[in-house]
Parts: C-alpha cells; sequence; structure tokens
C-alpha cells in the first residue's frame, strides 16, 4: 500500500509538470500538436530520471526479507508510471482538447481557415 501511494504521487506529479508545459506552450502561442509534442521532449529526461532514482533506490531493500514487495512494486511501479505518463497522458489530453477544440468552433460558426486562423463560415 505505500508503494502504491508514492508512485502514485510521483506518477501524478510528472503528468502535472507535463500537463502544464503544454498549457504554457499553448499559451505562447504554440499549437496544440506541436504543443504536446515538444511537452514530451523535453520532460523525457526529468521523468526517466525520477522513474530511475526509485528503481536504484528500490534495489537497496530488493534483497531484505521484509521489504523484497516493496521493492518489486516500486520498481514495477516506477516503469508502469513512466510509460503511462508519457504515453497515455498527453495522448488523452490531446484528444479531450481536440475534441474541445472542434465543439467550441462548431458552437460558434467558426472554422480554421489558412494558417491555423479562426474564420467565419462564408467568408
Amino acid at each position: 500500500m505505500i508503494g502504491m501511494i508514492a508512485l502514485a504521487g510521483i506518477m501524478v506529479r510528472n503528468s502535472v509538470l507535463l500537463i502544464d508545459f503544454i498549457e504554457l506552450r499553448r499559451a505562447e502561442g504554440g499549437s496544440l500538436e506541436r504543443s504536446v509534442v515538444e511537452a514530451g521532449a523535453v520532460r523525457t529526461r526529468p521523468i526517466l530520471l525520477t522513474a530511475g532514482t526509485v528503481v536504484i533506490g528500490a534495489i537497496v531493500i530488493l534483497f531484505d526479507p521484509i521489504f523484497q514487495g516493496l521493492a518489486i512494486s516500486l520498481m514495477w511501479g516506477g516503469f508502469a508510471s513512466t510509460i503511462l505518463t508519457l504515453g497515455v497522458v498527453p495522448v488523452v489530453y490531446y484528444m479531450i482538447e481536440k475534441r474541445k477544440i472542434a465543439a467550441a468552433e462548431a458552437g460558434s460558426g467558426m472554422t480554421r481557415g489558412q494558417g491555423g486562423r479562426m474564420k467565419l463560415i462564408g467568408s
């Protein structure tokens, strides 16, 4: 249970930082697609370093019979949380935001023109 709580905290923190980075890029005027890709590229190293420290730290307690289960769950959980943070979170964020953009465009009678700028339909 302790390992699950620790890993949930690490994964949530990494995911929040990734999404925050995407939002910062979008606020600077970047497109959704480019912002998601850039955030993934820039945040990959810190996320991998975090997962690596969890695995290396768990190796210390891996050979203790009392804490061996915790070590194994931390190691596999670190691996799984890295995959989820770098793979699933950006894809789900992209799908949700793309749906919001499409709904906003449909509701306002606007469409994307040349260069991604909004324009009225029929103009």
